[in-house]
């Protein structure tokens, strides 16, 4: 597999580990896959839950959280460490802060459009901005707003596909829909950063239901520079989730993961259990909000609330939560370690590179 650069930064092995929340990527499965070249992401989503021993509010918890996380990682790993920050969070905007002021190298930032981020990089911050985008007008509009606004320009754009894991940036009945299919949308956004060529360089990175070296080798050929994957690293040693969770994936079919609707206001992808089914029959609905950790979410108008539903997930309690996962997650078999993982998908590259060939 080909290394490509997002900035000053050389990404070897052209893999970025998808941000997960809520606990499911944290330091030690981020730290595992910057141990191998690739981007190692930790999710700030939900941090302050699971550091509600820390004196403050939700907000301070999250960002102590934060910083904790990413100086465990640093203590893990000198590859590249990134952050995935959901435009939606309520606490966006302190995230996006204590990322850079803890010089993390790269911020992955979607579940919306991240329009004003550049707004916050110091003088002397080495920290590189990658939008995450599901349609190629979405990308032109952050490259147009950051470039008017601030003469600055995506580092990378992630461009996030429908059959990814968690929340969605699709409408449902898109989700099948060739014309919004990666295949369509890749060879999109690659035009749209063309048209920035003069001013900055900026590599496509394909995500969304990519499983193995042969997808890696498939969309490469489409014109990205490299891949984003999460679920294939849930079952690994490494990742942050309890093993309930990790075998969730493991006992899973293909019937058992679907779309299903949140609190955000988005469609999710996720393995439907006993906690959903019981949400499907109003039986989770909250009696108050303790966090407001998301933006749009109305808890006198929610199924459920969704942070807690995801901790509790993330602890092994799939009778009061469940798992985001991508629409190949049942594919998974076994627990392996990171090093694996990505062994197996340098094996099914090559093979599947030189078939092309």
């Amino acid at each position: 597999m080909k290394s490509f650069h997002i900035g000053n930064i050389e990404i070897k092995l052209p893999i970025i580990q998808g941000g997960m929340g809520v606990g499911i990527s944290l330091s030690g499965l981020a730290s595992a896959v910057a141990n191998e070249g690739g981007i190692g992401v930790i999710s700030c989503a939900g941090l302050g839950l699971l550091y509600k021993k820390k004196v403050g509010t939700y907000n301070e918890k999250c960002i102590h959280g934060l910083r904790q996380e990413i100086r465990k990682a640093r203590k893990k790993t000198i590859g590249i460490i990134g952050v995935n920050i959901m435009v939606a969070l309520s606490n966006y905007i302190d995230m996006i802060k204590t990322a850079i002021e803890e010089k993390i190298d790269v911020i992955f930032s979607g579940a919306g459009l991240p329009l004003d981020i550049p707004a916050y990089l110091t003088k002397d911050s080495k920290t590189k901005l990658v939008p995450i985008v599901s349609s190629s007008r979405a990308a032109k509009i952050i490259c147009e707003k950051w470039n008017t606004n601030y003469n600055y320009l995506p580092d990378a754009i992630v461009v996030e596909g429908p059959k990814a894991g968690g929340h969605l940036g699709f409408k449902k009945e898109q989700l099948e829909d060739v014309h919004y299919s990666l295949e369509q949308l890749i060879p999109e956004v690659v035009s749209v950063a063309a048209t920035f060529k003069n001013q900055k360089k900026i590599p496509v990175i394909a995500a969304g239901g990519i499983s193995t070296g042969s997808d890696i080798s498939h969309f490469m050929k489409l014109g990205a520079s490299g891949v984003q994957m999460g679920s294939i690293f849930v079952t690994t040693d490494e990742c942050d989730a309890s093993e309930t969770f990790k075998k969730a994936y493991i006992n899973s079919s293909k019937t058992d993961v679907q779309i299903i609707e949140s609190p955000v206001g988005m469609p999710g992808r996720a393995i439907i259990g006993e906690f959903i089914r019981n949400v499907q029959k109003g039986l989770e609905k909250p009696k108050s909000c303790p966090f407001h950790c998301i933006k749009t979410c109305d808890y006198t108008k929610s199924t459920y609330c969704i942070i807690k539903a995801l901790y509790n997930a993330y602890k092994g309690n799939l009778k009061k939560g469940y798992a985001f996962a991508g629409t190949n997650a049942y594919l998974s078999q076994k627990i392996s370690s990171v090093k694996e993982v990505i062994e197996a998908l340098k094996t099914e590259f090559i093979l599947a590179t030189h078939q092309i060939l």
